[in-house]
């Protein structure tokens, strides 16, 4: 396996573009099932994930080619309706295949997603939606059996414990698009993502109302046909090299951003001294003197709330804005793992429940530290960067789940920053 060696303490400067949305671009690959003509998606983030999806799918029957560095063809015209399980269970997100599966050929058999490391991610919204539509669901042996013979338009009501679903509002949007009838879902996601998401779906001649909302209303129509699809610019690898900036006292811009997905983010930017600038609709400039960033306080809902996916990041800015910071888990609230390696790079953090308070007046150390998930991985990056000394990061094959040519870009701004094989990492280390 790899690590990433990081020699912290430099200043960030330059320009990073920013790659395509991995979190839209999967349920778009996903869509493309629901057509029987071909469809190209553009501005793909190269990434672990979206090869896995491009297998799934190519087993499934689909002819996937990528013919451009950012840019795939699908052409999903005989497909079948049962889902590999060695490759399902290397993603989570291939849960979204249920519900074009079942819009497009009335059944699907897809083994039931493995565990997360974040939390509990239960998949009984995804399967409410479907059955709200008249498909009948049920589990044998490990997979997920539909039967959509009698699919037809419904009411939905998506919320859960922690707010709306996603993907589960992906799926019941993806079935709907081709039931007969109308389908109202309530409590529906309204990520930019599941916008993205529904403009693509909107270009293949589907019919969706309320888009943006949390009520949307969905006609059926009969078929769909292939589209040409840009994907959006991915919110939280902006948001992630922001931090990057401010942790290291630099002044970096952000080309291909969509400023308007990062609202409540930006707002605690500007509420830690953070300089945001918007140079044009897709450049952001973000630049911060170190010795100024100010505590914080962060509840993590969903969008337009602050986003759970930006919470390991904002624990390490926590630690180096002088006082206390305070940041509460809604979503998921067992998202804390990477705080005790945090607590190895000289953090002071406490957890009291659901939330984490930081006390960030100490000098973080550079120290070994293991990744747990993808967003624990950009974390300790970010860590590193604004640690003393050298800071190995194991298990980075999270990081390549989300994030495109993640130490690529950091080298381009200054970053001191390489990935090497773990064979190299010193031998006292491994025992940590």
């Amino acid at each position: 396996m790899e690590i990433l060696r990081i020699v912290g303490g430099n200043r960030l400067q330059g320009d990073i573009e920013i790659s395509g949305s991995k979190n839209a671009a999967l349920p778009q690959f996903a869509a493309t099932l629901l057509s029987q003509e071909k469809s190209i998606i553009s501005n793909v983030p190269n990434l672990s994930d979206v090869k896995f999806m491009a297998e799934i799918l190519s087993e499934l029957g689909a002819a996937v080619t990528q013919i451009d560095y950012d840019t795939w063809e699908i052409d999903p015209a005989n497909i079948k309706h049962i889902a590999p399980y060695q490759l399902v269970r290397k993603m989570r997100a291939s849960v979204c295949l249920l519900g074009p599966l079942v819009g497009r050929l009335r059944k699907a058999e897809i083994p039931m997603p493995g565990g997360c490391v974040i939390g509990q991610r239960p998949i009984d919204l995804h399967i409410r939606a479907l059955e709200c539509l008249g498909a009948n669901v049920k589990l044998d042996r490990g997979i997920v059996k539909v039967d959509g013979k009698k699919l037809k338009g419904g009411q939905i009501f998506l919320g859960g414990r922690h707010g709306s679903t996603v993907t589960g509002t992906s799926n019941a949007i993806m079935a709907a698009v081709l039931a007969p009838g109308i389908t109202r879902i309530e409590s529906s996601a309204c990520e930019p993502e599941i916008v993205d998401l529904c403009n693509m779906l909107t270009n293949m001649n589907a019919k969706i109302y309320g888009i943006g909302s949390h009520i949307l209303e969905i006609h059926g129509v009969k078929e769909l046909n292939g589209c040409c699809h840009e994907v959006i610019p991915d919110r939280i690898e902006a948001a992630t090299y922001a931090i990057a900036a401010a942790m290291t006292g630099g002044e970096v811009t952000l080309k291909n951003s969509c400023y308007q997905h990062l609202g409540s983010f930006l707002n605690l930017m500007q509420e830690c001294g953070v300089k945001i600038e918007l140079n044009d609709e897709n450049q952001l400039k973000v630049s911060c003197n170190q010795l100024d960033l100010k505590p914080f306080e962060i509840i993590t809902l969903p969008y337009p709330g602050f986003p759970t996916d930006l919470q390991a990041q904002t624990s390490a800015l926590a630690c180096v804005s002088k006082g206390i910071s305070i940041l509460t888990e809604r979503v998921y609230p067992s998202r804390f793992m990477h705080v005790p390696e945090l607590m190895r790079m000289g953090a002071n953090i406490a957890m009291e429940g659901s939330s984490c308070i930081v006390k960030g007046e100490n000098q973080l150390t550079g120290a070994p530290v293991m990744a747990s998930d993808l967003r624990a991985s950009a974390a300790l990056i970010l860590a590193g960067l604004a640690a003393k000394g050298e800071t190995w990061v194991q298990r980075i094959y999270h990081l390549d789940r989300g994030y495109e040519s993640f130490e690529t870009k950091l080298q381009s701004v200054g970053a001191s920053v390489e990935r090497i094989a773990e064979s190299k990492l010193p031998k006292s280390y491994f025992s940590n």
